[in-house]
């Protein structure tokens, strides 16, 4: 089959909701941000003029309609994204803390993006895709994570290098026993691992990152890593090198969709330099420009909406 997607994402797409302000009444006013992870890396990698296709479900209501026409108004695919009439879009409210960082409340028991089933999954759009991007929150309820698990399998089978980000979230996990094992689960399969500084510690037990690093390219034989240490910028592990550039510094609002920013910045990086042969000059490309994008959405509410333009990316970047 021809490879006609650059980035197909299978996974959740919900609504964000981001403190904005109060109103005369002094009540605490939401704004209805189009987020959810795996979509995050398709919208940065739209803004590239990278081709992606979405896999999923959403709710047949006012919420669902509006990331569906969100994402299709972005130029991403949505041919492989389903519309459930029983059960209503996932919602997460953002608490955002005065540094920029976050924690989330989840309307998730169910929400629709757990009832996509093996039957549901586009197969043809994975198959005709260059890369499979998935993580874990599509592992933390059946029936999803049975369709996730044989997306994977039809991924490896139709030879697409596989991106993962585990995009771990513990309050959408009955125990983080069971997130840490379906993050292992998702090693065992990826190429391209995008992973975080606190996550590296959870899944490894290991202080340093360099450690928990090497315990994962020994047990799983990853390719690449990349590790994001927020403000501090980030790292590529590949063939025994590590290479590492420095974050910008901005003026942080939120930092909701910048892991995702980033991810959707290297996968595009890995597209446009191949795997196989990657240099140090590369690698370090390829982060720095991560670096950017990610910083920048950190100045701006919400994920889908707010992903940078490549020209300010450059501009942050000669600045």
């Amino acid at each position: 089959m021809d490879k006609i997607y650059d980035v197909t994402a299978l996974g959740e797409m919900l609504i964000d909701f981001t403190l904005n302000g109060q109103s005369s009444q002094g009540n605490n006013m939401f704004e209805a941000c189009p987020g959810g992870a795996p979509c995050n890396v398709l919208a940065m990698l739209n803004k590239t003029g990278k081709k992606t296709a979405f896999i999923g479900k959403v709710g047949q209501d006012q919420f669902g309609r509006l990331l569906k026409d969100t994402i299709e108004g972005l130029g991403i695919e949505t041919k492989g994204l389903i519309l459930d009439e029983q059960i209503h879009t996932t919602l997460a409210f953002v608490h955002t803390f005065p540094d920029g960082d976050r924690e989330f409340s989840f309307y998730r028991k169910p929400g629709a993006d757990m009832m996509l089933t093996e039957e549901e999954v586009d197969y043809d759009l994975i198959r005709r895709s260059k890369v499979f991007h998935f993580g874990t929150l599509s592992m933390t309820d059946e029936p999803v994570r049975s369709a996730t698990k044989k997306a994977l399998d039809v991924a490896k089978e139709a030879g697409c290098l596989i991106s993962f980000d585990p995009n771990l979230r513990p309050p959408l996990w009955d125990s983080l026993d069971d997130a840490k094992k379906a993050m292992e689960f998702g090693f065992q399969y990826c190429d391209i691992l995008k992973i975080s500084d606190n996550e590296i510690q959870f899944v490894s037990g290991k202080e340093d990152y360099d450690e928990g690093i090497l315990y994962l390219k020994e047990k799983y034989k990853i390719p690449i890593i990349f590790l994001t240490m927020g403000k501090d910028g980030s790292r590529a592990y590949y063939k025994g090198t590590r290479v590492e550039r420095k974050g910008f510094s901005v003026k942080a609002i939120e930092t909701t969709g910048a892991g995702d920013t980033f991810c959707g910045l290297s996968i595009g990086g890995i597209l446009d330099y191949g795997l196989d042969m990657l240099t140090e000059s590369q690698l370090g490309n390829i982060l720095t420009y991560a670096n950017a994008g990610a910083a920048l959405i950190t100045m701006k509410k919400g994920a889908i909406r707010s992903m940078p333009e490549p020209a300010d990316i450059e501009a942050l970047i000669h600045k």
